[in-house]
Parts: C-alpha cells; sequence; structure tokens
C-alpha cells in the first residue's frame, strides 16, 4: 500500500470498519460509503418485509439484513471481539454467551471508540466504480449519491466491504415448485412467527436458520413439516414439538396444492418457506448470464 494516498472503503459494517482502521494507521486518507444512515451489516435489524417475499424480481424493495427478531450469535461473545475493543467486556443488558441484536451497539461502539464515525459518509450510495488508466498510473472514479445529490471523485483505491451473499437462494428442481398458486417465501423475510399462526407450513431446508425458524414457528402454527435432501436426517415426528416432523427431500407438488416427499407423506400446505441461504454476487451473476 506504499504510496497510496486516498482510498474508498465501500460498506460501514465489520470488514469496512476494520479496513478504515487499518488504512488509516497507515497514515493514508480514507472515505467510507454508507448507503444507510447507520453502520449495516447482518446485525442491522430491519423489520420490513420486501415486496417480493420470494426475492426474485430486481425491482422489489430491497432489504438488507435477514436478521430475524429471536437470532442470536452461534458464536459464544469473547470470539466475537477485536483484539483490543473486547466484546466479553460489554453486557448491554444481555449477559448472554450467545447474545442476540446487541452486536449491533458493539459495532457502533468500536466505531465510536476508534473515532471511525468521522469517516462515513453516511446516506451515501455507491452508484459507479471506473477504472482510468493516466500514463500507467491506475484510478478509481467514484461516483455516489447523497440524499439526491451526486458527487464524482478520484481514489488510489478501492476496498469493496458490501458483504458476498445478496440474492436468495430457492429450491427450484422440485416439480410443480413454480407454479404453486399458494404462499412461499424466503426466510430472509422472516422476522416473526406470528403471521403462521394455525397454518400447515413446509420449511426447505436443514440448516441453522431452518431449525431456528421451524421450531418457533411450531409454537403456534398447526403444523410444520421440514424438508432436507440430506441423506442424514431422522425422518418422523419431532420428540420436542407435537406439531414438527422432519421429512426426506420433496419429490412434487400438485396441481390440487397437496405436497409429497420421497418417504411417502403427503400433506395439503399453506405455506412453502425457503430456508435456503443466499447466493453471493458472482454465483448470481453467473446464474442470470446462463
Amino acid at each position: 500500500m506504499t504510496g497510496l494516498l486516498k482510498l474508498a472503503v465501500i460498506g460501514a459494517s465489520v470488514a469496512g470498519l476494520i479496513a478504515a482502521r487499518e488504512l488509516q494507521r497507515e497514515s493514508l486518507q480514507v472515505v467510507v460509503f454508507e448507503k444507510s444512515h447507520q453502520l449495516r451489516g447482518t446485525w442491522a435489524y430491519d423489520s420490513r418485509v420486501e415486496s417480493d417475499l420470494l426475492g426474485i424480481n430486481p425491482n422489489r424493495d430491497l432489504v438488507h439484513s435477514s436478521l430475524y427478531k429471536s437470532l442470536k450469535t452461534n458464536l459464544p461473545r469473547e470470539l466475537m471481539s477485536f483484539t483490543d475493543f473486547k466484546f466479553g467486556e460489554k453486557v448491554y443488558n444481555d449477559p448472554r454467551m450467545y447474545p442476540g441484536h446487541k452486536v449491533l451497539k458493539f459495532l457502533q461502539d468500536f466505531a465510536s471508540h476508534f473515532e471511525r464515525n468521522k469517516l462515513i459518509r453516511f446516506n451515501t450510495l455507491v452508484t459507479r466504480v471506473e477504472v482510468v488508466d493516466h500514463s500507467g498510473i491506475t484510478e478509481f472514479v467514484v461516483e455516489s449519491n447523497t440524499n439526491g445529490v451526486n458527487s464524482v471523485e478520484v481514489f488510489d483505491a478501492i476496498v469493496l466491504c458490501n458483504g458476498h451473499n445478496t440474492q436468495s437462494q430457492l429450491t427450484s428442481d422440485i416439480p410443480g415448485i413454480e407454479t404453486w398458486s399458494r404462499k412461499q417465501m424466503h426466510s430472509h423475510n422472516y422476522h416473526v412467527p406470528e403471521p403462521f399462526r394455525d397454518e400447515i407450513v413446509v420449511v426447505i431446508g436443514s440448516g441453522p436458520s431452518a431449525l431456528d425458524i421451524s421450531r418457533e414457528i411450531a409454537m403456534i402454527a398447526k403444523q410444520v413439516h421440514m424438508s432436507s435432501r440430506s441423506p442424514l436426517v431422522k425422518v418422523g415426528k419431532s420428540e420436542k414439538f407435537n406439531y414438527m416432523w422432519q421429512h426426506s427431500k420433496i419429490e412434487c407438488i400438485s396441481k390440487d396444492g397437496s405436497i409429497t416427499f420421497q418417504d411417502g407423506f403427503s400433506i395439503d400446505a399453506d405455506v412453502i418457506l425457503h430456508c435456503t441461504g443466499a447466493l453471493d454476487f458472482y454465483q448470481w451473476r453467473v446464474n442470470q448470464d446462463g
């Protein structure tokens, strides 16, 4: 990095904050662009739901975070610390080893403690980054918009810290799923269990979000049926929840709305909930471009 004078960091979450701090320690001029009004990333809870529950429509109203209201960390707080700023010493009225949304408060305190906020341009969306070459010197033109006002600046380097899981990944290889007329949604748009009260829900997936959400929904739903393509899952009724079952992969979905699993079980469901993760930007572009 020797000789670089001005750098742009795009995104003000964990990676952006760390990048900005380390770059400034090298006596470089740093500008951090953040399109939101606050620090972002996974832990900025947003109760809004996207206009397209499956996340297919590119023109939908976008909600950045996939955080649901009850989510807590899957790492102990001691492992989420910075070397010179300890999470374990911050309680924030949530002393659990695996805390909930207080991670955002920890990041805000980190930014304040190291005076990173003065480097961040909030409410600023980067709309264009262009590489230019002047007599063998590579520079980066950055166009941004702050509250409707456009700006163009030149930087010596760019650090992209805007995350990589950008597009909901859906299960599309099940016969009949694309023409099913009832409600489907991705876990990205799940926040609380109340909308599933007294409904029969089919959850596709067997990862952490599928397990968390299925158990939460099972407290108020009529039935919850988890579907997994993994050969390791134990098919059958849950021992802990009266109205939850584990099934193998969905075999097909009929025109009458019934869903049949490969284990032979069939159910007439109200909702299909895709807990199938997200594609990173590169994977998404490959899929879009064929």
